[in-house]
């Protein structure tokens, strides 16, 4: 990605951080990014192209995040690496986490593009969650599995973004969301009689 591109996507990054996706005009995005509004247009086809670029870089990140199938580490512990790259994403990247889970605009509809890139995402999610789960679970019950993963660790990420207590620090935080998903884990695993892996 060029440099012109890259320092785009910052601008509108910081932008929405400060004022959400009405804050994301061409207009401010290229005064931001010190570029001409042309520019913008012809690096990204307006306001919905960069907000394409963000959706997808955004689930590219979650995916790279859970990208973990080839370790050797027992599975509970796989699971456990994918959801603590799942909470340090959300902190590195909270413009990205925010746009692609909940803080949308009403008037965006992410491309067919953006949208294949968060079923990617997903399904990596299920992969992952499927570990814990004996081979024969159906299609249907380790989509359900991921969802309740996935449902719990966003809460947590949603509460740091929007609701912490300045009783916690943030990386106690995490570590409060890693142990309580551990125990979910460990929770699902017993409902399945798949042995807890040491």
């Amino acid at each position: 990605m060029s440099d012109a591109r890259n320092t785009i996507l910052k601008a509108a990054s910081e932008l929405f951080l400060e004022g959400g996706t009405s804050a994301l005009s061409v207009r401010a995005i290229s005064k931001r990014a010190g570029v001409s509004t042309i520019g913008i247009y012809s690096h990204f086809k307006g306001k919905q192209g960069i907000l394409d670029e963000l959706y997808i870089e955004g689930f590219e990140k979650v995916f790279s995040a859970m990208d973990i199938l080839d370790t050797h580490a027992p599975v509970r512990d796989v699971i456990l690496q994918g959801v603590k790259g799942y909470l340090e994403l959300a902190d590195q990247y909270e413009a990205h986490y925010r746009l692609i889970f909940g803080e949308g605009d009403a008037g965006y509809l992410p491309s067919e593009e953006a949208q294949a890139m968060a079923e990617k995402a997903f399904k990596k999610l299920v992969d992952i969650s499927s570990l814990i789960l004996p081979e024969d679970t159906k299609k249907a019950e380790k989509q359900r599995v991921a969802l309740e993963i996935w449902a719990f660790v966003h809460g947590y990420v949603s509460l740091k973004h929007h609701a912490i207590s300045t009783l916690i620090s943030p990386v106690e935080w995490n570590s409060l969301a890693l142990s309580a998903l551990a125990t979910h884990i460990d929770a699902i695993i017993t409902k399945h009689a798949v042995p807890i892996p040491k």
